[in-house]
């Protein structure tokens, strides 16, 4: 499950939407269909037209994982920050009803404004 207490997934970059799909296609709903999907060293992010999927890789071998399913509906704000010159990452935060806000790093190769259209056509 997300950490609600640290908040933050860090340095996710970009990844082709063949490897969510390879990630998350056996959790998908019938006419789920993965938009984007980002990495780290070992959690995942993947957003469908459907909702806002994290993976929690867990444990020394990595065969555990947390899957933290957060569906549009519930999302009541989100932001995005851009990178900079001297600040590298762009960050997402999505504030959850009744949880509270998540922060989501990623990294400068992160197309925002594709990403800022994407949750603002699925979530007003």
């Amino acid at each position: 499950m997300i950490d609600f207490t640290n908040k933050t997934l860090i340095k996710l970059k970009p990844t082709n939407t063949k490897e969510g799909l390879a990630i998350v296609g056996d959790i998908l709903i019938p006419n789920e269909e993965v938009v984007f999907s980002f990495s780290s060293m070992r959690d995942k992010l993947i957003l469908t037209n459907k909702r806002i999927i994290s993976v929690n890789v867990q444990g020394i071998t990595g065969k555990k994982a947390d899957y933290t399913s957060i569906p549009y509906s519930k999302i009541q704000v989100f932001s995005l920050e851009t990178s900079g010159t001297l600040d590298l990452d762009s960050e997402l935060d999505v504030t959850i009803s009744g949880l509270g806000t998540i922060r989501f790093e990623l990294s400068s190769q992160t197309d925002i404004k594709k990403l800022n259209q994407f949750l603002a056509t699925s979530i007003l």
